[in-house]
Protein backbone atom coordinates (compact mmCIF):
# COMPACT_ATOMS: atom_id res chain seq x y z
CA UNK A 1 0.00 0.00 0.00
CA UNK A 2 1.10 3.76 -0.66
CA UNK A 3 2.08 6.30 1.75
CA UNK A 4 -0.28 8.60 2.88
CA UNK A 5 2.04 11.82 3.70
CA UNK A 6 -0.58 14.60 4.80
CA UNK A 7 1.12 18.67 3.82
CA UNK A 8 0.70 22.04 4.26
CA UNK A 9 0.53 24.84 1.94
CA UNK A 10 2.22 27.03 4.46
CA UNK A 11 5.58 25.25 4.92
CA UNK A 12 8.17 25.54 1.79
CA UNK A 13 10.42 22.59 3.75
CA UNK A 14 9.85 19.26 2.83
CA UNK A 15 7.86 17.14 5.38
CA UNK A 16 5.19 15.17 6.02
CA UNK A 17 2.04 14.65 8.53
CA UNK A 18 2.11 10.81 7.94
CA UNK A 19 -0.85 8.55 8.46
CA UNK A 20 -1.05 5.00 9.18
CA UNK A 21 -1.29 3.57 5.45
CA UNK A 22 1.08 2.11 3.79
CA UNK A 23 2.87 0.17 6.81
CA UNK A 24 4.26 -3.06 7.45
CA UNK A 25 2.98 -3.44 10.72
CA UNK A 26 -0.02 -5.81 11.75
CA UNK A 27 -2.63 -6.19 14.10
CA UNK A 28 -3.02 -3.44 16.85
CA UNK A 29 -0.21 -1.52 14.81
CA UNK A 30 -1.71 -2.67 11.46
CA UNK A 31 -0.14 0.14 9.38
CA UNK A 32 2.49 2.61 9.56
CA UNK A 33 3.50 2.07 13.04
CA UNK A 34 6.70 4.12 13.65
CA UNK A 35 7.12 3.70 17.81
CA UNK A 36 9.64 1.88 18.81
CA UNK A 37 8.31 2.09 22.40
CA UNK A 38 5.27 0.42 20.75
CA UNK A 39 4.63 -3.34 21.44
CA UNK A 40 5.32 -3.90 17.98
CA UNK A 41 8.07 -6.38 16.38
CA UNK A 42 11.27 -3.87 16.05
CA UNK A 43 12.19 -5.47 12.95
CA UNK A 44 8.72 -4.38 11.16
CA UNK A 45 8.90 -0.92 12.82
CA UNK A 46 12.53 -0.46 11.40
CA UNK A 47 10.97 -1.33 8.29
CA UNK A 48 8.47 1.50 8.11
CA UNK A 49 10.63 4.04 9.36
CA UNK A 50 12.84 3.25 6.57
CA UNK A 51 9.80 3.83 4.18
CA UNK A 52 9.18 7.63 5.81
CA UNK A 53 13.08 8.36 5.62
CA UNK A 54 12.79 7.02 1.70
CA UNK A 55 10.30 9.11 1.75
CA UNK A 56 11.60 11.87 2.78
CA UNK A 57 14.60 11.66 0.87
CA UNK A 58 17.09 11.00 3.85
CA UNK A 59 19.44 7.89 4.92
CA UNK A 60 17.35 5.83 7.78
CA UNK A 61 20.28 7.31 10.54
CA UNK A 62 19.48 10.88 9.08
CA UNK A 63 15.43 10.30 10.55
CA UNK A 64 16.20 11.68 13.87
CA UNK A 65 13.91 11.35 16.93
CA UNK A 66 14.03 12.38 20.98
CA UNK A 67 12.55 9.93 23.46
CA UNK A 68 9.79 12.15 24.46
CA UNK A 69 8.72 12.24 28.13
CA UNK A 70 5.83 15.18 27.53
CA UNK A 71 8.28 18.42 28.95
CA UNK A 72 9.15 21.42 27.12
CA UNK A 73 13.07 20.32 26.23
CA UNK A 74 14.17 20.55 22.96
CA UNK A 75 17.15 18.99 21.49
CA UNK A 76 19.37 20.61 19.24
CA UNK A 77 20.49 18.44 16.17
CA UNK A 78 23.22 19.00 14.00
CA UNK A 79 25.79 17.23 11.84
CA UNK A 80 27.76 16.16 14.39
CA UNK A 81 24.84 15.15 16.98
CA UNK A 82 25.24 11.93 19.01
CA UNK A 83 22.67 10.15 17.04
CA UNK A 84 21.13 8.42 20.31
CA UNK A 85 17.40 9.52 21.73
CA UNK A 86 17.69 12.20 24.05
CA UNK A 87 15.19 12.91 26.52
CA UNK A 88 12.81 15.69 25.01
CA UNK A 89 9.84 16.68 23.30
CA UNK A 90 11.32 18.89 20.32
CA UNK A 91 14.29 19.36 17.86
CA UNK A 92 15.51 21.78 15.98
CA UNK A 93 17.93 21.67 13.68
CA UNK A 94 19.61 24.39 10.38
CA UNK A 95 21.58 21.39 9.01
CA UNK A 96 20.55 19.85 5.69
CA UNK A 97 19.32 16.13 5.05
CA UNK A 98 18.44 15.64 8.54
CA UNK A 99 14.59 15.14 8.87
CA UNK A 100 12.99 15.64 12.52
CA UNK A 101 10.54 12.84 13.11
CA UNK A 102 8.00 13.32 15.54
CA UNK A 103 5.80 10.48 17.04
CA UNK A 104 1.76 11.12 18.64
CA UNK A 105 -1.01 9.12 18.79
CA UNK A 106 -3.95 11.59 19.76
CA UNK A 107 -1.28 14.85 20.81
CA UNK A 108 -0.33 17.40 18.74
CA UNK A 109 2.59 17.05 16.18
CA UNK A 110 3.91 20.67 15.31
CA UNK A 111 6.59 21.62 12.51
CA UNK A 112 8.45 24.85 12.21
CA UNK A 113 10.41 26.56 9.77
CA UNK A 114 11.82 29.59 8.95
CA UNK A 115 12.35 29.55 5.37
CA UNK A 116 14.80 33.10 5.30
CA UNK A 117 16.80 31.90 8.28
CA UNK A 118 17.09 28.20 7.40
CA UNK A 119 15.65 26.65 10.58
CA UNK A 120 12.92 23.87 10.90
CA UNK A 121 11.73 22.57 14.06
CA UNK A 122 9.16 19.58 14.94
CA UNK A 123 7.76 19.15 18.53
CA UNK A 124 5.38 17.17 20.28
CA UNK A 125 2.27 19.00 22.18
CA UNK A 126 0.30 17.14 23.94
CA UNK A 127 -1.26 19.05 27.05
CA UNK A 128 1.84 18.71 29.72
CA UNK A 129 3.84 20.06 27.05
CA UNK A 130 1.25 22.91 25.69
CA UNK A 131 0.72 24.26 29.21
CA UNK A 132 4.18 24.38 30.05
CA UNK A 133 5.60 25.83 27.06
CA UNK A 134 6.98 23.57 24.52
CA UNK A 135 6.10 26.11 21.39
CA UNK A 136 7.79 28.84 22.98
CA UNK A 137 11.18 26.64 23.75
CA UNK A 138 10.84 24.96 20.22
CA UNK A 139 10.88 28.62 19.04
CA UNK A 140 13.32 30.05 21.30
CA UNK A 141 15.77 26.93 19.59
CA UNK A 142 14.90 27.93 16.17
CA UNK A 143 16.04 31.75 17.15
CA UNK A 144 19.63 29.93 18.77
CA UNK A 145 20.17 28.99 15.42
CA UNK A 146 19.62 32.11 13.30
CA UNK A 147 15.38 32.19 12.86
CA UNK A 148 13.32 35.10 13.39
CA UNK A 149 10.17 34.40 15.48
CA UNK A 150 7.99 36.25 13.16
CA UNK A 151 9.46 34.59 10.17
CA UNK A 152 8.41 31.46 11.77
CA UNK A 153 5.19 29.06 10.42
CA UNK A 154 4.00 26.65 12.69
CA UNK A 155 1.54 23.92 11.88
CA UNK A 156 -0.33 21.61 13.91
CA UNK A 157 -0.84 18.04 11.95
CA UNK A 158 -3.35 15.67 13.03
CA UNK A 159 -4.65 15.38 17.10
CA UNK A 160 -7.30 14.83 18.91
CA UNK A 161 -10.17 17.46 18.49
CA UNK A 162 -12.31 18.89 20.96
CA UNK A 163 -15.60 16.79 20.53
CA UNK A 164 -13.48 13.33 21.64
CA UNK A 165 -11.37 14.71 24.17
CA UNK A 166 -12.86 14.32 27.22
CA UNK A 167 -11.38 15.50 30.26
CA UNK A 168 -13.14 15.20 34.41
CA UNK A 169 -13.35 18.12 36.55
CA UNK A 170 -9.78 17.77 37.97
CA UNK A 171 -8.07 18.30 35.12
CA UNK A 172 -10.11 21.74 34.12
CA UNK A 173 -9.77 23.41 37.56
CA UNK A 174 -6.02 22.22 37.40
CA UNK A 175 -5.70 23.82 34.26
CA UNK A 176 -7.25 26.77 34.77
CA UNK A 177 -5.20 27.71 37.67
CA UNK A 178 -2.64 27.92 35.40
CA UNK A 179 -4.11 30.98 34.30
CA UNK A 180 -8.14 31.81 34.41
CA UNK A 181 -8.13 32.67 30.54
CA UNK A 182 -7.88 28.92 29.43
CA UNK A 183 -11.18 28.05 30.25
CA UNK A 184 -12.16 29.02 26.78
CA UNK A 185 -10.19 26.46 25.72
CA UNK A 186 -13.56 24.16 27.18
CA UNK A 187 -16.83 23.24 26.53
CA UNK A 188 -19.00 21.93 28.63
CA UNK A 189 -19.88 18.17 28.18
CA UNK A 190 -22.18 15.65 30.18
CA UNK A 191 -22.37 15.63 33.41
CA UNK A 192 -19.24 16.91 35.03
CA UNK A 193 -17.03 16.49 31.80
CA UNK A 194 -15.62 19.14 29.64
CA UNK A 195 -14.26 19.14 26.11
CA UNK A 196 -10.94 20.05 25.84
CA UNK A 197 -10.38 22.00 23.11
CA UNK A 198 -6.08 20.90 22.29
CA UNK A 199 -5.63 22.01 18.51
CA UNK A 200 -6.97 25.61 19.70
CA UNK A 201 -4.94 25.83 23.15
CA UNK A 202 -1.89 24.87 20.98
CA UNK A 203 -2.56 27.72 18.03
CA UNK A 204 -3.03 29.89 21.09
CA UNK A 205 0.46 28.95 22.63
CA UNK A 206 2.11 29.42 19.07
CA UNK A 207 0.60 32.85 18.44
CA UNK A 208 1.20 34.04 21.64
CA UNK A 209 5.20 33.66 21.03
CA UNK A 210 5.02 35.37 18.36
CA UNK A 211 5.77 33.13 15.04
CA UNK A 212 4.13 34.45 12.04
CA UNK A 213 1.60 32.09 10.91
CA UNK A 214 0.04 29.52 12.68
CA UNK A 215 -2.43 26.60 11.30
CA UNK A 216 -3.86 23.30 12.08
CA UNK A 217 -4.89 21.22 9.26
CA UNK A 218 -8.18 20.19 10.78
CA UNK A 219 -7.73 16.52 11.05
CA UNK A 220 -8.94 14.40 14.65
CA UNK A 221 -7.31 10.95 14.85
CA UNK A 222 -9.64 9.96 17.50
CA UNK A 223 -12.65 9.97 14.76
CA UNK A 224 -10.39 8.26 11.82
CA UNK A 225 -9.39 4.98 12.73
CA UNK A 226 -8.49 4.12 9.13
CA UNK A 227 -5.82 6.92 8.90
CA UNK A 228 -4.41 7.65 12.68
CA UNK A 229 -3.43 5.82 15.71
CA UNK A 230 -4.99 6.89 18.73
CA UNK A 231 -4.02 6.42 22.29
CA UNK A 232 -7.59 7.48 23.66
CA UNK A 233 -9.37 5.40 21.30
CA UNK A 234 -7.20 2.42 21.95
CA UNK A 235 -8.60 2.81 26.15
CA UNK A 236 -12.15 3.09 24.44
CA UNK A 237 -11.59 -0.27 23.04
CA UNK A 238 -9.84 -1.91 25.78
CA UNK A 239 -6.78 -2.70 23.54
CA UNK A 240 -3.31 -3.57 25.18
CA UNK A 241 -1.55 -0.96 23.02
CA UNK A 242 -1.77 1.72 19.77
CA UNK A 243 0.56 2.20 16.96
CA UNK A 244 2.34 5.84 16.50
CA UNK A 245 2.32 8.30 13.68
CA UNK A 246 5.20 10.37 12.77
CA UNK A 247 5.22 13.72 11.57
CA UNK A 248 8.79 15.19 9.36
CA UNK A 249 10.35 17.56 8.31
CA UNK A 250 13.92 18.71 6.94
CA UNK A 251 15.95 21.55 5.31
Amino acid sequence: MTLEILTSDALTAQHGFFTRKGGASEGLYTGLNCGLGSGDDRDVVAINRQRVAKAMDVGIMDLQSVYQIHSADVAVIDAVTDRGFSKADAMVTATKGIALGILTADCAPILFHDAEAGVVGAAHSGWKGAVTGISEATVTAMEGLGAKRDAITAVVGPTISQRAYEVGPEFFEDFIATDMEFSRFFAQGKDDRMQFDLPSFCLHQLRASGVGAAKWTGHCTYSDPDRFFSYRRSCHKSESDYGRLISTIRL
